[in-house]
């Protein structure tokens, strides 16, 4: 038994998982990338606002992203807006310290939150050190 029964990632197939993986891993690095371009961009913001504003804005909007994902692999399932209400910042703050309800997505989102502040407030420098080292 894992502390995730009932979740509904555990109801695809293996193939179906890993597809689900792969488009979280796709739809996090790109938030973060434009986490990073919004914050050399935007230099009237602070870095937590926009890391913090993108990942809200994730919040409210993927879960329309993931509907259609599960849309391919149950046909019962009908075609709808998930999409509710802009995020509670209370919800927010219980997935950043892993309060929420256990769930997959909830602790994902927790994780992602918190890479969503590092990526902001990842000094600049940072990035291009790494960018020159890696080209190198």
């Amino acid at each position: 038994m894992n502390g995730y029964d009932g979740d509904s990632f555990f109801t695809l197939s293996q193939a179906g998982q890993v597809g689900l993986l792969v488009l979280t891993v796709i739809l996090s690095i790109g938030l973060i990338w434009l986490i990073w371009r919004l914050g050399r961009r935007c230099r009237w913001l602070p870095s937590v606002v926009i890391g913090l504003s993108a990942y809200l804005v994730f919040s409210w909007l993927s879960p329309q992203i993931y509907y259609a994902y599960y849309l391919v692999y149950f046909d019962d399932l009908p075609v709808q807006w998930v999409i509710r209400w802009p995020p509670n910042v209370l919800n927010a703050l219980q997935e950043f310290t892993f309060t929420s309800r256990p769930s997959l997505a909830a602790h994902g989102r927790g994780i992602l939150g918190w890479l969503c502040i590092a990526a902001a407030l990842a000094p600049r420098q940072w990035w291009g050190q790494w960018r020159r080292k890696r080209v190198a």
